[in-house]
């Protein structure tokens, strides 16, 4: 989605990283948006190390309340966290956070994602991440979870 596509009533969510605006996390998010004609986007926003603290200690009372958090920030951003699921504790990481009330929730959906899969020994990591978008945006959109679908996005340009 274009900035100028973006209409009051777009639902929007945030991307963390260094390089956000063109990471991986955005173009298969805003490509499964866009195949299922969901009126969301994810919002990136590219910050360094030296901003990482400022931006994370602040969140909670900032109007986002879904992020997605770029793999170079992800171990990081589990001590701001007010909670973390069990997987997040397991694995010292998130994929992303839910903030409610200023509280910030940690998740990460790896065994999710390994459950999708009848043998996930198969399964490469580009498959794994597309997948672990995909549980994103069904949870955050009630977007389709649609694994015949995956090829699809890593295919298009």
């Amino acid at each position: 989605m274009q900035p100028h596509e973006i209409k009051p009533d777009t639902k929007l969510c945030t991307i963390l990283g260094h390089n956000a605006q063109t990471g991986y996390i955005r173009k298969y998010f805003n490509k499964i948006m866009k195949h299922y004609g969901l009126n969301a986007t994810a919002i990136a926003l590219n910050i360094t190390d030296e901003h990482f603290d400022f931006t994370m200690s602040n969140v909670g009372q900032s109007k986002v309340d879904r992020m997605m958090i770029e793999r170079e920030f992800q171990a990081k951003s589990i001590g701001y966290c007010d909670s973390l699921d069990e997987v997040s504790r397991e694995k010292g990481r998130i994929d992303f956070i839910e903030i409610e009330n200023g509280k910030i929730k940690g998740i990460c959906l790896d065994d999710e994602v390994a459950d999708l899969f009848d043998n996930p020994l198969f399964v490469d990591d580009q498959i794994r991440f597309v997948a672990k978008i995909m549980l994103i945006a069904n949870r955050w959109y009630g977007c389709p979870v649609e694994l015949n679908d995956i090829p699809l996005f890593i295919g298009e340009k």
